[in-house]
């Protein structure tokens, strides 16, 4: 079990790990060493509530295929070691931001001063512009 918080954890059975190989420059490794990791979450089969699910989904929408598994990569490290805990730091990130509830937005109003200062500004600007048209008579 990996735990994101005191009450939310994700078991390790809903994450498959597969090393790639890194794209990129990189020399001779690049071609012989798979160094870059794939990280498969299966979101559909997850212990995550409800709303953490929603939320990741909304979140990461680009990396969900239709299958509902959340697919991160990471190869910003030379080794796979490296690159496995990159992949399970980010998820575990993603999963943290998926976790805190948006805050309600409350409607406000527009104070009466603020219109009143906008129509008048409005009104300063509409005589400056008819102050610059020709005068009836004039060619």
């Amino acid at each position: 079990m990996i735990n994101i918080t005191n009450t939310v954890s994700i078991d390790e059975k809903d994450i498959r790990l597969e090393f790639i190989r890194a794209p990129g420059p990189g020399g001779q490794n690049v071609n012989k060493l798979s160094s870059a990791v794939r990280l498969r979450f299966n979101l559909p089969d997850s212990d995550l509530p409800e709303e953490v699910r929603f939320r990741l989904c909304r979140l990461a929408k680009n990396r969900i295929n239709q299958d509902g598994v959340l697919i991160v990569e990471a190869s910003r490290y030379r080794t796979q070691e490296q690159n496995r805990e990159d992949a399970l730091n980010r998820l575990v990130q993603l999963i943290r931001e998926a976790i805190i509830k948006p805050k309600a937005r409350r409607k406000t109003k527009v104070p009466l001063e603020a219109k009143r200062r906008r129509l008048e500004d409005k009104r300063r600007l509409s005589d400056k512009k008819n102050h610059r048209r020709r005068v009836s008579g004039e060619l």
